[in-house]
């Protein structure tokens, strides 16, 4: 009996982004896309998931890089050699990790996709930069107008600067305020650049081997 083919993400952003990526960009049907309400949820549920599944699953893990790409691998790693997997690599593979499930174990082949690409900090939104125009002069100005805010009406973090800039870039765009999924579709967001190959490939080679 063929296995499921799951993708775990930590929220309704980050399923939606794969939804529209997987669709614009042909990857087969997969069972399950799955947000999980923040990292901490999926870190938690993640081991709970990889010892429940069945012969010939497949688990996918996208978790974002947030401050620290190697505090980030570090804490998924543990879990992963906890749960019952050898040979983990001591960092992320920059073309996306795949590990295949150890002999004489029911664990599932299992993927991990740190954003923005495995190898820097970051957030959804950085990967998300990617997919932007080159050298746009709009996209020049969002950043210079969000450099220039004064300091007193600043009212976000440093690490969420990404998400400012993201959707201010889909706020001043024809049709404004496009949810990130959608704004793919509309190519608002461009799902054919490189950036997107690297992620792609890592989902084919993972779930359709």
């Amino acid at each position: 009996m063929t296995g499921k083919k799951v993708l775990l993400v930590e929220g309704p952003d980050d399923e939606h982004v794969l939804k529209h990526i997987c669709g614009n960009r042909g990857i087969p049907h997969l069972d399950d896309i799955k947000s999980h309400g923040g990292v901490e949820k999926l870190l938690d549920s993640m081991p709970v998931r990889l010892k429940a599944s069945e012969d010939g699953d497949i688990v996918g893990v996208v978790i974002d890089a947030d401050t620290d790409v190697a505090a980030r691998w570090q804490s998924l790693r543990d879990r992963l050699i906890r749960v019952g997997y050898t040979d983990v690599p001591g960092s992320p593979a920059p073309e996306g990790t795949i590990l295949d499930p150890p002999a004489g174990t029911l664990l599932p082949r299992v993927g991990v996709w740190i954003m923005p690409d495995n190898q820097i900090k970051g957030i959804l939104e950085d990967f998300l930069r990617f997919l932007l125009p080159a050298r746009s002069p709009l996209f020049d100005h969002i950043v210079t107008s969000v450099a220039t805010i004064p300091a007193g009406e600043r009212r976000f973090s440093q690490l969420a600067e990404p998400k400012v800039l993201i959707h201010t870039w889909l706020a001043w765009q024809e049709e404004p305020g496009k949810p990130l999924g959608t704004a793919i579709t509309a190519r608002y967001l461009d799902p054919a650049v490189a950036q997107v190959d690297v992620l792609v490939s890592w989902l084919k080679r993972l779930f359709f081997p």
